[in-house]
């Protein structure tokens, strides 16, 4: 079964706050796009906050949601970094990293302290942060004559492509965005124009 062609997502980074006896759970939620900036923005909020006890997090990244990691940082197994990524799956998110920093306030907050701890501080972030759904889209390739000019905008037209990266010219090369779910369509109108090839190349 294909999956949905949106997903959802956050563009900008959003900031919350929860305390529980004495201890402040400051949460970070970011918009990432793979593990090499996840690994810089959680160097760099553990360079902030240095002082702080624990810097937990969580982060799920690809359409499919099927690329994702959870860390305690030294709390109990299960109590930080679980029930964050639980808010990132509650509110159906991807491409994004939820970190919670803890500074210890002396008092034992327990398993279930600490699991509401950390839900609560990765909720109220994403509280403050507005979700986007963007739409995926596929990327086809087309190389074309002159005499298939015509037809080629009329398809454009039809569904109102974007293109990119385009030079016109006797033989002539384009890049157009299509909407993943029309994209068989639009292939199938393409393939019928006589001295035009077009190529699916990625999904954006």
């Amino acid at each position: 079964m294909e999956y949905a062609d949106t997903y959802k997502t956050i563009e900008t980074p959003g900031k919350g706050l929860y305390k529980e006896k004495g201890s402040k759970f400051i949460a970070y939620a970011f918009p990432v796009l793979n593990e090499q900036q996840i690994k810089e923005v959680t160097s760099n909020i553990k360079k902030e906050h240095h002082s702080a006890r624990h810097h937990c997090f969580a982060w799920c990244l690809g359409r499919e949601n099927k690329l994702f990691r959870m860390n305690d940082d030294g709390e109990p197994s299960g109590t930080a970094g679980r029930p964050i990524f639980s808010q990132i799956q509650q509110h159906g998110l991807t491409d994004i990293l939820v970190i919670v920093v803890r500074y210890f306030g002396g008092i034992l907050l327990g398993t279930s302290g600490l699991i509401n701890a950390y839900k609560q501080a990765a909720a109220n972030a994403l509280a403050n942060t507005p979700i986007a759904e963007k739409i995926i889209e596929t990327t086809i390739e087309v190389n074309f004559e002159y005499p298939a000019m015509n037809e080629f905008m009329i398809v454009l037209k039809e569904f109102q492509l974007e293109m990119r990266e385009s030079h016109f010219d006797l033989t002539s090369t384009a890049k157009i965005m299509v909407r993943k779910q029309l994209s068989a369509i639009v292939m199938e109108k393409l393939v019928k124009i006589d001295k035009l090839n077009a190529l699916i190349i990625m999904d954006n």
